[in-house]
């Protein structure tokens, strides 16, 4: 009987060493990109191409990084995308709390039927919406302004349907006995809710900073002129130079990926507590 059990634990041993190395190979495999990326930005514009290819470079040179921010306004455009992943982010919070609330709480006339509408809107792409979105931007005069770029991005419903599933998770009780102690609706909502669903807003926090910070498309549309442009739109042009200096652009593309790769970094216990959480319904 022992015998038997030993054998099939160390047969899972096994069988868990060989999951772990495909894990490992499929992990470097997915890294290579970036670390070729990183390294490819110090080298010279001739050893990027060269073949067969150098894996780490032979001397390290700064001079492309100084060149992104001396020759091109890389600070402005660092600054513009910050502001407006950030100011579009806390508003999809403030705005996705709020309704989610709502629906998952209150009750008024429609309400599920007013919810599935609103969150139809999710299958609808973005790009199917440029057209009617800039011409309602260019209406109130936001072309090549950086508010242009950041409201359309809190009029999503992803958020709500996200906060919703984690304020369903909060028995109603809680919400009865606070009204039965006198308290208002808001300081229901802001002092015994919202806190309850922090792991919810960190996810949403991060997962929308990295959507609206890579929003190439509509930041393309809206930023026309070089002090609108953000980090992602300006960098893209230095890949449509025709000076083919594999370096210089490799060394902007860096400039770009590096903000995402720290935040994931910093947050990411934040994010997979807050999407195991919501996972979770009791």
């Amino acid at each position: 009987m022992f015998g038997n059990k030993n054998k099939n634990k160390k047969k899972k041993e096994k069988i868990d060493i060989v999951f772990n190395l495909i894990v490992i190979f499929f992990a470097i495999l997915n890294l290579f990109p970036l670390y070729w990326l990183f390294t490819s930005s110090f080298k010279n514009s001739s050893d990027v191409v060269k073949m067969p290819p150098d894996w780490f470079p032979k001397t390290f040179s700064f001079q492309n990084y100084i060149d992104v921010f001396n020759n091109q306004p890389a600070f402005k455009w660092a600054y513009n995308s910050i502001y407006v992943s950030l100011v579009a982010t806390v508003a999809l919070v403030v705005v996705s709390s709020l309704a989610a609330y709502a629906f998952s709480k209150l009750k008024f006339k429609g309400k599920n039927i007013i919810f599935i509408i609103f969150i139809s809107s999710l299958m609808v792409p973005k790009e199917v919406m440029i057209v009617p979105l800039f011409r309602i931007i260019q209406d109130f005069g936001m072309v090549n302004t950086l508010n242009g770029m950041i409201w359309p991005n809190v009029a999503t419903a992803f958020g709500v349907f996200m906060l919703k599933g984690f304020f369903d998770s909060i028995p109603d009780s809680l919400r009865e006995s606070a009204k039965m102690d006198g308290a208002s609706e808001f300081t229901i909502f802001y002092k015994i809710m919202l806190p309850m669903v922090k792991p919810g807003i960190g996810a949403l926090f991060i997962l929308n900073f990295v959507q609206v910070w890579n929003d190439y498309l509509w930041q393309l549309v809206v930023g026309q002129n070089e002090q609108s442009k953000t980090l992602m739109v300006g960098i893209a042009t230095l890949m449509q130079d025709l000076n083919p200096n594999f370096a210089y652009k490799m060394a902007g593309a860096t400039v770009a990926a590096v903000p995402m790769l720290i935040i994931f970094i910093l947050f990411q216990r934040y994010f997979t507590k807050g999407i195991s959480i919501g996972a979770v319904k009791e």
